[in-house]
């Protein structure tokens, strides 16, 4: 027999004496009911004194048998998920996002903002929703209820920049921890993040989209990596500024705000590292790795490139390029500066199969639509970079004809398979060069992680200060999964499944909630493993 509380429709409650019979609660005596607690606990003794006196063996069994017959009864809304602070609230407590908030005087209001944006964050990571999803949800497994209004306001009030300051040193702190303090090569890229709403402001313009999302506002996100993808800064742009106009600007502020003593590599895309940006780079005294674009150098070099041999796919090539480079900028020079550089080269058997593959592809449209019609419009050659295997000849009835040009056709399979990284750094083998490029997928990752898993995009918010709270949330979310993987990354493959599984398993680690007592459940042992995993220094 035990002594239940039952909620009654009214909002009272009522206090009984239960006893199992069959498998099925039978109601040995109903003591009274009442909206008042200290009533309510009075009866709650009163029944525990009867039960006594009708069952006193029953005072005899151990306290884990009394547990497990009170289990029988538990109603559903006393199972609560407990695995977003078990586990997922562990790697956030080790940020050291302690002191965000340490100017709020008020200890009520500075721990209402701490659970606010703690509760924003860990959402994030394993229930990714709107605003209003996040109140949902901690009504009903945390039986906390709390006003949208109150989110909006802590989202107004989030956003300044000694908080974003402070949010990026304890997480580039932490990031630092996890590379020994040895900063050598960061990765720089930028995605565009979508509006549903079709209005424009100064921050939300419509621009190129990187998603397709054509005629949307969007802004931009510029974001610093390290070699193994944990985050080290970010910052938010406008939406139509050119991507390549963000990358100087990120590294001065980031310089500035952590007083980097030594200046790691950049890595960045093709894209990004315009002439004007190298000439920015070397002034500052930075060290760079990019992509070069082979069919695009001089036609000297292009020729010195197609005679070499590669033996293997694990052979490699170099030039030292010295040459002068010039930053134009609206057709006006700018800048200028020699360079000195390193070319290196690699070759692929698999890249050299499909760069054949699509020059063949291509080439077969081409011929199709000669022989058709000889009509070439612009749309047919619109972004193609396979036009200029096409010649234009005039006859003497001055009609415009198209014929392929075999020998630049020759030239360009002589290319095949080869890639091509420009660096100034004198130091670096060859090897490391190209390897330091090849982690750019990184990065790449991180902002598919944000998109997909943290579900960062599309952007629900108006006002300016939501929107960049709502990057802010989204960041510290980020740093805490890359952790969360690296962490688990053996149990991953061990069970040979997905992260998002992982992240079921930790969503249904629960705990029965008895009045105000919290009493987790046994881990099972998956869990068990992925708790000690996440608990390891």
């Amino acid at each position: 027999m035990f002594v239940r509380k039952k909620k009654n429709p009214s909002g009272s409650i009522s206090v009984q004496i239960i006893k199992k019979v069959n498998g099925k609660s039978k109601v040995i005596k109903t003591l009274g009911c009442s909206k008042d607690e200290e009533e309510i606990n009075r009866l709650v003794e009163l029944g525990k004194k009867q039960i006594k006196e009708l069952e006193p063996s029953l005072f005899e069994i151990s306290e884990t048998e009394q547990i497990k017959r009170e289990f029988i009864s538990f109603r559903n809304d006393q199972i609560i998920p407990i695995g977003d602070e078990l586990f997922i609230g562990k790697i956030y407590d080790r940020l050291g996002l302690a002191d965000i908030f340490k100017d709020i005087k008020s200890i009520r209001y500075k721990e209402e903002k701490e659970f606010l944006f703690r509760s924003l964050v860990l959402s994030r990571i394993l229930y990714p929703g709107s605003k209003l999803y996040l109140i949902d949800y901690l009504w009903y497994f945390k039986q906390k209820e709390i006003d949208i209004e109150k989110v909006y306001r802590f989202l107004d009030t989030l956003y300044k920049d000694e908080i974003k300051i402070r949010v990026e040193k304890s997480i580039f702190n932490y990031t630092l921890s996890k590379i020994n303090n040895n900063l050598v090569v960061s990765f720089y890229d930028v995605t565009t993040l979508h509006f549903e709403s079709e209005s424009e402001d100064d921050l939300k313009r419509v621009g190129f989209s990187k998603e397709g999302k054509l005629n949307r506002p969007q802004i931009q996100l510029g974001l610093l990596t390290t070699l193994e993808g944990f985050p080290l800064a970010y910052e938010v742009y406008e939406g139509n500024r050119f991507e390549g106009h963000t990358l100087i600007e990120t590294l001065k502020k980031f310089e500035k705000r952590f007083n980097l003593k030594q200046k790691p590599i950049i890595v960045a895309d093709r894209g990004m590292l315009s002439n004007c940006n190298i000439i920015e780079l070397e002034k500052a005294g930075y060290r760079y790795i990019i992509a070069a674009r082979i069919k695009s150098l001089k036609d000297c070099l292009k020729e010195k490139i197609a005679n070499l041999v590669f033996l293997s796919d694990i052979d490699t090539k170099e030039f030292l390029l010295d040459e002068e480079l010039i930053c134009k900028e609206k057709s006006k020079i700018k800048d200028k500066a020699a360079i000195k550089q390193r070319l290196i080269l690699s070759y692929s058997t698999q890249r050299s199969k499909k760069d054949r593959y699509l020059r063949e592809r291509a080439l077969k449209k081409l011929k199709e639509k000669i022989e058709k019609s000889n009509h070439i419009t612009k749309s047919d050659l619109k972004l193609s970079p396979y036009s200029k295997f096409l010649d234009l000849d005039n006859n003497e009835k001055c009609n415009i004809q198209f014929k392929l040009n075999q020998a630049k056709i020759t030239q360009d399979e002589k290319l095949d398979g080869i890639k091509g990284f420009i660096t100034n750094d004198m130091f670096l083998s060859r090897q490391e060069i190209i390897e330091h490029y090849k982690n750019l997928w990184h990065i790449e990752k991180a902002f598919r992680i944000s998109k997909t898993d943290l579900k960062i995009r599309p952007i629900y918010h108006r006002v300016e200060d939501r929107i960049k709270a709502h990057i802010l949330i989204a960041f510290v979310a980020y740093a805490i999964y890359i952790e969360f993987e690296q962490k688990t990354k053996e149990i991953k493959l061990e069970l040979n499944t997905s992260y998002k599984i992982i992240r079921e398993i930790i969503k249904h680690t629960f705990a029965v909630k008895i009045d105000d007592q919290v009493i987790p459940l046994q881990l099972s042992p998956i869990q068990q493993k992925l708790y000690n995993a996440l608990n390891m220094n």
